[in-house]
């Protein structure tokens, strides 16, 4: 029995909330849900399972690591757990789901210190390493949506199985979807990436409440449109029209959710319109002239890896004008 002299007299100290609620964090859940009310009606309830999966591996991550240091969880948890689940696609079993959330908060987020400290949007970084790691289910286990009626709300899961999403089937024999399916998510492809429609409601609410950066968003999608009219009006046949591009596969729900990251975003106005060009021409770089069919993934993670230094260049190109405007002034 420890000595009284040396006990510790001091009150214990206030236990912190389970959950620090931020704002911003709380406005991007629920632009999710147009997103995530489209996964059920595609796909079945079994979506609303992968999103708790996700979500409670999530927070109890982040809770290993916060709970010494008496803080709570940050409600940024649920939006990495809630962006990864929507990326993934239907069939995903559960337990590679949770892996996937493993990695995105521990060596996505909680490696680089937490909240705020991320160099990667961290839902990218668990839905990469699922990408490489376990192909077959990432890449050709696809489910065919259900059509009419009240769709998936009244089924557990989409049992009908296609082949390939429209970026697979243009990969293989260069058909292009209607853009009706694709405006809509009448399509094969991951849980929340399938419907540009609810996608793009989701980004207004998220402008509405200044959120997320439109020149982000429009650059993404303005340097992924002018890049594959260019090669596309160049016979490129790799590269499909302008309006396939955008609606196709994951590049609108990653400019409105992913790359409007302000933590692993550029900040600068200038840098953001550098950094969301630069992910839509490498996303349509990608995938074209790689084996992936996708790409606006990896394509994000390199923009988050330059952000910082494209931010550092605007800076320093502002101040050196700066000083010559200064010289020019003193001059005169």
């Amino acid at each position: 029995m420890p000595d009284e002299k040396t006990q510790d007299t001091r009150p214990p100290a206030k236990r912190a909330k389970w959950i620090q609620w931020q704002k911003p964090m709380v406005t991007v859940l629920y632009a999710a849900v147009p997103p995530i009310l489209g996964a059920v009606y595609f796909f079945g309830l079994r979506a609303l399972l992968v999103l708790a999966a996700c979500c409670a591996t999530g927070f109890l991550c982040e809770w290993l690591f916060v709970r010494r240091q008496g803080k709570p969880v940050t409600s940024a948890v649920f939006v990495t757990c809630v962006l990864l689940a929507l990326t993934l696609p239907p069939r995903t079993p559960i337990w590679i789901a949770m892996i996937g959330a493993v990695v995105a908060v521990v060596f996505g987020k909680m490696a680089f210190g937490g909240f705020g400290a991320n160099t990667f949007n961290p839902a990218l970084v668990g839905r990469c390493f699922l990408y490489v790691n376990f192909p077959k289910h990432l890449t050709s286990d696809w489910a065919a949506p259900f059509a009419g009626g009240i769709g998936g709300f009244g089924a557990w899961s989409a049992d009908a199985v296609t082949t390939a999403t429209p970026l697979d089937q243009f990969k293989a024999a260069g058909a292009v979807a209607p853009i009706r399916d694709l405006f809509l998510g009448n399509v094969g492809g991951s849980f929340g990436e399938t419907s540009a429609l609810l996608i793009l409601i989701g980004a207004a609410y998220l402008l509405y409440k200044k959120t997320a950066n439109w020149r982000i968003m429009l650059s993404v999608l303005a340097g992924a449109v002018i890049y594959s009219a260019i090669l596309h009006g160049a016979g490129v046949s790799r590269v499909p029209p302008p309006h396939f591009t955008v609606f196709a596969g994951g590049l609108m729900f990653g400019a409105v959710y992913m790359a409007t990251d302000p933590i692993s975003a550029a900040r600068t106005p200038p840098g953001m319109v550098i950094y969301g060009v630069l992910i839509g021409v490498l996303t349509v770089t990608i995938r074209a002239f790689s084996g992936f069919s996708g790409g606006v993934n990896f394509a994000i993670l390199l923009a988050n890896m330059l952000a910082p230094i494209t931010d550092y260049a605007v800076r320093a190109v502002k101040d050196k004008r700066k000083a010559a405007a200064a010289l020019k002034k003193e001059a005169a």
